[in-house]
């Protein structure tokens, strides 16, 4: 699953709501998202406000997720999705349960990112003290 990530966190045209929604399904498309688009069409009046999309469900359900994030005014959402609490008024943020999810993400969009991402190395050991400017992986040697 190849995604792009909504100024509001939505991912597929999901948009924030009180639940995940599970299946394939018709969404009214918020007046951010609109607005987001109006870059596509010649007049804000010409997009559309509806759209189908997978659900949540189907993203998930998916072997692996690609998400690609960039400008420095996607900045905030990007440390909502990855680094805040899982929610459905952020439905991106599920992918933090997702086996196999990675973001490519440029410096911009992560820009409000760094202080979480130096807390540690993504090993799990809470008491590492080994260089964090290398990626860990089974055998990288630093809890050996």
């Amino acid at each position: 699953q190849l995604l792009g990530l909504g100024h509001n966190g939505h991912i597929g045209f999901n948009e924030p709501a009180p639940e995940f929604p599970k299946e394939t399904h018709c969404v009214d498309l918020t007046e951010s998202t609109i607005n987001a688009n109006s870059r596509l069409f010649d007049s804000v009046d010409e997009v559309p406000r509806q759209a189908y999309t997978m659900g949540i469900g189907t993203i998930m359900a998916a072997k692996q997720v690609l998400v690609v994030v960039s400008g420095e005014d996607k900045a905030q959402i990007v440390r909502d999705v990855f680094f805040g609490p899982v929610t459905p008024e952020v439905p991106a943020s599920i992918l933090q349960f997702h086996p196999n999810a990675v973001a490519i993400v440029d410096e911009a969009a992560f820009s409000l990112c760094g202080d979480l991402a130096d807390e540690g190395c993504g090993c799990g050991d809470p008491d590492c003290d080994c260089d964090h400017d290398h990626e860990h992986g089974e055998g990288c040697g630093c809890h050996e």
